[in-house]
């Protein structure tokens, strides 16, 4: 099992009325919450770990996870009120504006986390889950005690209007990254996350050196690139009709570690996961994963009937 470890929350997206009007549907979402049920619809065996309410918009996202075959079994649930984006779309590309004070998801705590079994092989992390105390030193926490023997990806996804405690956060990030076999980031993530350092090549070299085995970078319409320790390899994006880049990052990830596992490849061993006969096709398979995504509306990932 690959569980996603991070935020569940409803996405309210504008939609045009019959009047004309614009107006607000909820939508099940969040960037980890995003990446689950990607995975549970490529059949990959999926468990979703996140502090999720009982209130109505809860129960939502325990349906949806159910829908696409995404284990519920590691929620933590309570009667605090659900996080809600609320989603502005400009040019289809999407910002968002956030309310999450004393939300279930970011009042999670270590002591509420479960006990993880050897079923699960690998761990998910990113998102705003990892910017939102105390929900963030919570995760941190899970990674620092479950991550040895496991393989653990990490995507940051940078909101920088989120981030309340920047050195806080930055700190947190670099403890994980020890921790972390992959991180994935876009080069607007990593101008924020190493802003010292004059090209790409030379900020990828600084994040490897925090501990990471591979850095993926992607660049929308231009593809994707992993950096390793002895070189890099890169893989085309496919040529598609773009709706909305809603949840494309999320389902890259998905996809990537779809493709990890459909070659055996969910190790924490440094010489299979940097292997070409492991990262070419994982990363064409993440590709193709999230282009599927962006030619529709909303974060709607693909299911494996569809990638035939």
């Amino acid at each position: 099992m690959i569980l996603c470890c991070g935020e569940a929350l409803i996405d309210m997206i504008p939609t045009a009325t019959t009047q004309g009007q614009t107006a607000f549907v909820p939508h099940s979402g969040g960037s980890v919450f995003n990446t689950a049920i990607a995975l549970g619809r490529l059949n990959v065996p999926t468990g979703f770990l996140s502090g999720v309410s009982t209130d109505t918009f809860g129960q939502q996202l325990c349906a949806d996870l159910a829908a696409s075959n995404v284990s519920s079994e590691h929620l933590i649930r309570s009667d605090k009120l659900t996080t809600l984006a609320i989603v502005h779309l400009k040019d289809g590309s999407a910002t968002y504006s956030f309310y999450d004070d004393n939300s279930a998801g970011r009042m999670i705590s270590p002591k509420e986390l479960p006990q993880l079994s050897s079923d699960v092989q690998a761990l998910y992390f990113g998102g705003i889950s990892l910017a939102a105390e105390p929900a963030a030193d919570t995760y941190a926490s899970l990674l620092a005690r479950e991550g040895q023997n496991r393989l653990v990806m990490l995507d940051p996804n940078i909101r920088p209007d989120f981030i309340k405690e920047e050195a806080r956060y930055r700190d947190r990030l670099t403890a994980m990254f020890k921790h972390t076999d992959i991180v994935k980031t876009s080069d607007e993530d990593l101008d924020w996350l190493i802003p010292d350092q004059p090209d790409l090549d030379t900020q990828v070299a600084a994040l490897l050196s925090k501990g990471p085995k591979v850095v993926i970078v992607t660049k929308g319409a231009e593809g994707a690139t992993a950096f390793t320790r002895h070189g890099n390899t890169s893989v085309p994006a496919p040529s598609v009709d773009v709706c909305d880049t809603v949840g494309a990052g999320d389902t890259f990830n998905a996809g990537f570690l779809a493709g990890l596992a459909d070659l055996g490849c969910l190790t924490p061993d440094e010489d299979k996961l940097t292997s070409l006969d492991c990262l070419v096709p994982a990363l064409t398979f993440g590709a193709a994963v999230a282009a599927h995504t962006v030619s529709r509306a909303g974060a709607n990932p693909p299911w494996r009937h569809e990638m035939s």
